[in-house]
């Protein structure tokens, strides 16, 4: 079992930059993918980030490029995503989740992944 926990949403105003961290329990957290995904009022679940598990190779959907980053740290069991030059259209449920396929590649279809945060509020005002 992997259970995650985001932290760090809020009301922000464009241009304006937020930090999401998502902690995570388990001893072989080290092992997985790990992937950020978001949800606006009204439309599906988007993939947004993702990180294999060492750091070494990471993945963004077009609209966050440039503008947000995947990080983590596996000594602390941690993820964050910094969300730099916000948007309005940045305005949604961001949710953490675990793909525990052991050294996987990385995926964007939130099928492939297995365990989920219960999502923390980013509001981005203009």
């Amino acid at each position: 079992q992997v259970q995650l926990v985001e932290s760090g949403g809020g009301s922000v105003q464009a241009g304006g930059s937020l930090r999401l961290s998502c902690a995570a329990s388990g001893r072989t957290f080290s092992r997985y993918t790990m992937g950020w995904f978001r949800q606006a009022p009204g439309k599906e679940r988007e993939f947004v980030a993702a990180i294999s598990w060492n750091g070494g190779r990471l993945t963004y959907v077009d609209s966050v490029k440039g503008r947000f980053i995947i990080s983590r740290d596996n000594t602390k069991n941690m993820v964050y995503l910094q969300m730099n030059s916000l948007k309005p259209e940045d305005t949604a449920i961001y949710y953490c989740a675990a793909d525990t396929g052991i050294y996987g590649t990385l995926r964007y279809d939130q099928n492939e992944y297995d365990y989920w945060g219960q999502g923390t509020q980013v509001t981005v005002s203009s």
